[in-house]
């Protein structure tokens, strides 16, 4: 069962549609071969291409096979009843039905999480098979929406797959006359049992849209046919009015024939999916609505006025489901998506059995794999990172991996069974509780570290957690107090220092008694400012998030603490992008070194990412972003290349494991660890006030 987050519920399912296009669609993608794959998406390939140059083909393609070999869960759009609110939510309350939408969320699966702005509760006298059509429908209403019909018009719906038939209810509730055009005459018999008034096959469409319009064209057009055909648009401009509509909510090729929508002048818009809100993190993820008296039609609130029509018998979904099977018997409904089953079909309803029970554990095997070690894992947090790095450093240094908490019920399973975790589960505290797992390891959003290193320390685990420690002041001084009453080991994941560069420069200048000078240049790349890690409440933004790795380093070469810090930022009005992304930051450090570090967002990503210099006591070396570094002393200059890129996470985790196992102290001292920590909000101190920072 996934975990219930505060801005959201826990919805037992009890119906859910299948959206036979798109979910072929992902069903065929997957059944691709790697090159059919790079034919689907030939912009995620230049991106992997891009990633070899800069971190080499075999860690670029251990990602990429990673992210191949994670299910992706099919479905959204379902309706059940609400097990469990957050505690950001109001109005809603566990036994409510409700209708429930979204892409990962509102799956086909028994239990789903669903955030606040992506369920709406279901009128009394609505089924929950009707109310599981709310996404689709939400989508035909927005597409409705852009067209702005008026009392009286004429419209064209060009395909009568499930949006284009519940489009041409929506127009006929809106007083509008309505042609429908397929090229399947079942759909087209469908047609004109929801209230279409012609039907066209395609053939004849042109004289037949203009005897229906009386010879005027119609006032607009709604494509929701799923083609390849670049004619859909332009009989769509052919059978419009001067100064008509056209409005694309399907998915055909965009090729406009300029004269004809020049000519008339036409209108053409796209419909975004079910609404405002829909593609924006803030909305979705977070909850964060839009106001009503700028933004009348969210997509909550078009998923509201559907279920209003429902309530109120405008609308019938009845005559568009064909097929309805036990949720036990989806294979057997994927058949007919897929084509095997060669019977005809529409609207495929899955009902599920409320009766069964739902644990947030799960047991996946009764016995950890035996292996001779010491150290039993529990993992938090089962991202793309875990999963490419974290994970397989623990498998290589034979630690026993016991339990796999993620709030997702997909990718835990998945995971869970790939790596032989003996169980999974959505919630943490049986990792903490458990008497068997002596480590914790955690790969989380930033924003839930502390709270997560203080559980596991409080309950005598060993804890490693991947940057920052803290997002904030008052959750590092929870932290420091935890820390100090555990005798447990703390590590954060600040691997650079563990490279096998950073060792040689190291060593290079261990007998240098001067201070050093450093300058670590970051071409950091853009990050869009709605993405959780720059939310100052998640992800804490950059600074805390990624710069910390690098005042980490600086600290780890000069072998002193930062004691003062000086940032400035890049002035700019453009909203697309975060001016914190782009600074530069100054630091002295008790032994009288100094440490310069520019970080950059706004370079080209094909270039590499890092370069480091340092010089003092007549020597200087260079780091190439991990890849080759140099060190030249005396007119000599010595060069060392690995094979792959080396960042030290292979080191930082032997090294930590080593630690527990050996008892020996923790490879980064704690009191370094809340330095960095602590100077990383001092540098957002010192870009607001404009101050030289005392740390």
């Amino acid at each position: 069962m996934p975990s219930c987050g505060s801005n959201g519920i826990l919805v037992q399912t009890t119906a859910s549609l299948i959206s036979a296009g798109t979910e072929k669609m992902l069903i065929d993608i997957a059944k691709k071969s790697l090159v059919g794959k790079a034919k689907a998406r030939p912009d995620l390939v230049k991106q992997v291409l891009n990633k070899m140059k800069k971190e080499g083909v075999k860690t670029t393609l251990e990602k990429v096979f990673n992210k191949l070999e994670s299910p992706i869960p099919l479905g959204y759009s379902c309706s059940g009843n609400v097990l469990m609110t957050g505690r950001n939510i109001t109005g809603t309350q566990a036994g409510d039905r409700v209708a429930c939408a979204g892409a990962g969320y509102a799956n086909h699966a028994e239990v789903n999480y669903i955030p606040k702005n992506l369920f709406a509760k279901i009128p009394d006298n609505v089924t929950d098979e009707d109310a599981a059509y709310t996404t689709v429908g939400s989508i035909a209403l927005q597409g409705v929406r852009q067209l702005n019909p008026m009392l009286g018009e004429r419209f064209a719906v060009i395909g009568s797959g499930l949006i284009g038939l519940i489009t041409v209810q929506l127009l006929k509730a809106n007083g509008c006359d309505v042609l429908a055009v397929d090229i399947d005459p079942d759909k087209l018999k469908l047609a004109k049992k929801c209230g279409a008034d012609e039907i066209c096959d395609g053939k004849n469409l042109y004289e037949l849209a203009f005897s229906f319009s009386k010879g005027y064209g119609v006032d607009g057009v709604i494509i929701t046919a799923s083609s390849n055909s670049k004619q859909i648009i332009v009989d769509a401009g052919e059978i419009c009015r001067s100064k008509g509509r056209v409005i694309m909510v399907g998915l055909t090729p965009i090729d406009i024939p300029r004269d004809i929508y020049y000519k008339k002048e036409l209108d053409f818009r796209m419909s975004m999916s079910y609404g405002p809100g829909r593609y924006d993190p803030q909305y979705e993820n977070e909850g964060i609505d839009y106001p009503i008296a700028y933004v009348r039609w969210t997509e909550q609130r078009n998923m509201e006025a559907f279920l209003g029509l429902l309530a109120q018998k405008r609308l019938n979904m009845s005559v568009l489901t064909t097929h309805s099977y036990k949720f036990d018997d989806i294979l057997i409904a994927y058949k007919l998506v897929s084509g095997e089953s060669k019977e005809p079909f529409l609207g495929i309803i899955l009902n599920y059995d409320i009766r069964k029970q739902h644990s947030a554990v799960v047991e996946l095997y009764k016995k950890v794999v035996p292996i001779n070690s010491s150290i039993t894992i529990g993992l938090i947090g089962a991202g793309n990172f875990a999963q490419s790095v974290t994970i397989p450093q623990l498998i290589k240094n034979d630690c026993k991996l016991h339990t796999l908490v993620n709030s997702s019920s997909v990718k835990s399973i998945s995971m869970g069974r790939k790596f032989n975790f003996k169980s999974i589960t959505s919630d943490a505290q049986p990792v903490f509780t458990n008497p068997d797992i002596n480590t914790v390891f955690i790969t989380t959003p930033h924003n839930s570290h502390a709270k997560y290193i203080i559980d596991a320390l409080s309950h005598n685990k060993n804890v490693f957690v991947e940057k920052p420690l803290a997002i904030n002041e008052a959750q590092l001084v929870e932290v420091t107090e935890a820390y100090r009453t555990s005798e447990k080991h703390l590590m954060i994941g600040f691997n650079r220092r563990f490279s096998s560069h950073a060792e040689k420069i190291k060593i290079a200048f261990k007998n240098v008694s001067d201070p050093l000078t450093m300058n670590y240049i970051v071409n950091a790349g853009t990050i869009p400012v709605e993405h959780w890690i720059q939310n100052p409440d998640i992800g804490g933004g950059r600074i805390i998030g990624e710069v910390c790795h690098f005042i980490d380093f600086l600290q780890f070469i000069c072998g002193s603490m930062p004691t003062n810090v000086f940032a400035f930022t890049i002035g700019s009005d453009n909203n697309q992008f975060n001016n914190n992304d782009s600074i530069q930051i100054v630091l002295k450090f008790a032994n009288g070194s100094i440490g310069n570090i520019s970080y950059n967002a706004l370079g080209d990503n094909s270039l590499p990412k890092e370069y480091f210099e340092v010089s003092g006591g007549q020597k200087t070396a260079k780091l190439y972003d991990f890849w080759r570094s140099e060190i030249t002393a005396n007119g000599r200059t010595q060069k060392y290349k690995t094979k792959t890129q080396d960042k030290g996470f292979n080191k930082e985790i032997k090294q930590f494991l080593d630690a527990i196992s050996q008892g020996s102290k923790t490879p980064i001292p704690f009191e370094s660890i809340y330095a960095t920590t602590q100077t990383t909000f001092r540098i957002i101190e010192s870009l607001q006030t404009g101050l030289s920072l005392v740390i």
